[in-house]
């Protein structure tokens, strides 16, 4: 079957006015999110650097880098745009993929919308195919493409970010295919060994997958194509899926519920500054600290529970001078700044708070265990408990079995307006009570620099 056709297809034909409402609303959630993620991302060091790296190369004020007041050509802003969207590590995310694809997909809608002159339907409709193109061959690879040393926002936010820059430029179905095979040719490796090691080259995998998406669909306008079965391959075994899986792909995910179950809304979203496999651990501790009005100074030790592949990737702590990627991806850096800070946004991720003496002391008496009945109920469930013994003996136990943000319990509008009200800072209220009112009424919205403009 030829599965990167019919997903090429589907993509090409998605229409605004064919869309459930329901639809509509998770990818206005979705764009709501990101300017949350973009504001909490310049809190950071190593993001304001990447900024000022892609301004100094100047370039035609085509397209907005989003909260930083200027305009470069289309690939530099999608570059830095994906890079906001990613390096706070509190982007959205598909549990069944690994994927995070606001990274790579809002970016590049944002930027190619704006500099053709394109209103928020348009958006919309390139978001929601966007998100199908990354999402859906991510689920088919799951977990198998990251077991075998690939990030999915990278390499599958490329296709996603290639859809979303194809619908905007009215591809047909045979050029879209083109964009999608190009896209496989152009996207980033996105190593998996730099997130566990920590380098904060990570943050940029995002940016690299909107910037290559946009590349690919300009090449397949200017008429180069690329190879028709890009994602499940030919009997050369060159194709993206048998070349960065150690397993079988289930290719059925790729096609499956075209048209009638999408997948953003399967999208979860974050409440916290940090990787999903911590959340469980972060809420629970979070909730326990206030049901008990507990004080970081009461604490003796703790002790996480939860389930094999979060143990692995996000059970180890955090030395000294130790980067914020480290941080993001670590239950006992995370359980710490909770407890001590009453909060886990992008105050807890800036270079002077991880380097805290309180916080890397206290993180050294966490520690991280699997639990078998925990690991039996995932991925279903993304359970963690969280164990406090105090310095006067008392035990406190709190399990959470279904962290906030997921589709089942979900984060609503108002959830995520207030996270872009939190994320802001300082930034001038009434303005950002404007960007929530736009996007959240993006559809009537009829040029797309209305909003870039003022994020």
């Amino acid at each position: 079957m030829d599965y990167t056709r019919r997903l090429a297809e589907f993509c090409a034909g998605v229409s605004f006015d064919d869309l459930p409402a329901d639809v509509i609303e998770k990818a206005k959630l979705a764009v709501l999110d990101y300017v949350a993620n973009i504001y909490g991302s310049l809190e950071l060091d190593a993001v304001n650097n990447v900024v000022s790296y892609v301004r100094s190369k100047g370039g035609p004020e085509t397209s907005t880098v989003l909260g930083c007041g200027f305009k470069t050509g289309i690939q530099d802003a999608a570059f830095v745009n994906g890079t906001l969207a990613e390096a706070i590590e509190a982007q959205d995310g598909l549990r069944f993929g690994g994927n995070h694809p606001v990274s790579a997909v809002i970016p590049a809608a944002l930027a190619v919308a704006e500099s053709l002159g394109l209103g928020g339907r348009d958006v919309l409709e390139a978001v929601v195919a966007g998100y199908e193109a990354a999402n859906r061959p991510a689920a088919a690879m799951h977990p198998y493409h990251t077991l075998s040393g690939f990030l999915p926002t990278g390499t599958c936010g490329t296709f996603g970010a290639a859809a979303a820059a194809a619908k905007l430029m009215g591809f047909d179905p045979e050029k879209m295919l083109n964009a999608m095979g190009n896209a496989g040719y152009l996207l980033p490796i996105s190593m998996a060994e730099q997130l566990m090691g920590g380098y904060t080259v990570k943050i940029v995998q995002g940016g690299q997958a909107a910037s290559a998406g946009i590349m690919a669909a300009g090449l397949a306008e200017a008429g180069i194509t690329g190879h028709p079965q890009v994602l499940e391959g030919s009997e050369l075994k060159g194709g993206f899926t048998q070349i960065t899986v150690r397993a079988e792909p289930t290719f059925e995910r790729i096609t499956e519920g075209l048209g009638e179950r999408f997948s953003i809304m399967d999208v979860y979203f974050k409440p916290y500054t940090a990787c999903r496999h911590t959340h469980g651990a972060a809420q629970a501790t979070l909730e326990l600290a206030k049901e008990s009005r507990l004080s970081a100074a009461d604490v003796d030790s703790v002790r996480v529970y939860t389930y094999a592949i979060a143990a692995v990737a996000v059970g180890k702590g955090i030395p000294e001078n130790d980067t914020f990627v480290s941080a993001q991806f670590s239950l006992p850096y995370v359980v710490a700044a909770c407890l001590l800070d009453g909060e886990l946004g992008p105050g807890q991720l800036t270079e002077k708070r991880i380097a805290g003496p309180d916080v890397i002391g206290l993180s050294g008496r966490v520690t991280v265990e699997q639990d078998e009945e925990l690991n039996r109920v995932y991925p279903d469930r993304t359970a963690s408990r969280v164990e406090i013994t105090l310095k006067d003996g008392r035990e406190l136990v709190k399990q959470v079995d279904i962290p906030k943000g997921d589709p089942r319990d979900p984060m609503e509008a108002g959830d995520i307006a207030d996270k872009v009200r939190r994320f802001a800072g300082a930034r001038e209220p009434a303005g950002i009570e404007r960007i929530i009112g736009l996007v959240m009424d993006l559809e009537n919205v009829a040029r797309t620099g209305d909003l870039t403009e003022i994020v």
